[in-house]
């Protein structure tokens, strides 16, 4: 994957995480690419007794599926976060919809550098 389309991903990821919902600290933006071009996006969205609270992967993984698609190529994060990468529980969306080899990226400023990892990189022990 080349660096513009990257830089595309980031940017569309950075406009969507300000429209997140947060009660806490961390709003997360996030932008997910098909086999075909297609730029899906969403946001995380935090609910105030918290056991609702929709992750930006999850969210942009399920709008995704909604516009007709399941063959996630690559997704980009970004939060104003040191270091992270998508949880466990969002790990398991990714896998199912763009396997092992999908391209996981996460921004923690816009315009900074992007860390990039393919999913089997994050969880390499994830049943087959």
């Amino acid at each position: 994957m080349s660096n513009e389309s990257w830089q595309v991903l980031a940017r569309e990821a950075w406009t969507h995480r300000t429209r997140a919902f947060v009660i806490g600290n961390t709003r997360v933006g996030a932008a997910a690419l098909c086999a075909d071009g297609s730029v899906f996006c969403g946001c995380n969205v935090e609910h105030r007794f918290r056991c609702h609270d929709v992750h930006a992967e999850v969210n942009v993984i399920t709008s995704m599926v909604a516009g007709g698609h399941t063959d996630l190529v690559a997704i980009m994060i970004v939060a104003e976060r040191e270091r992270f990468t998508p949880c466990g529980g969002c790990m398991d969306w990714i896998f199912q919809f763009g396997g092992a080899e999908c391209l996981v990226a996460y921004q923690s400023k816009a315009d900074g550098p992007i860390n990039t990892f393919k999913a089997a990189e994050l969880m390499p022990h994830y049943p087959k």
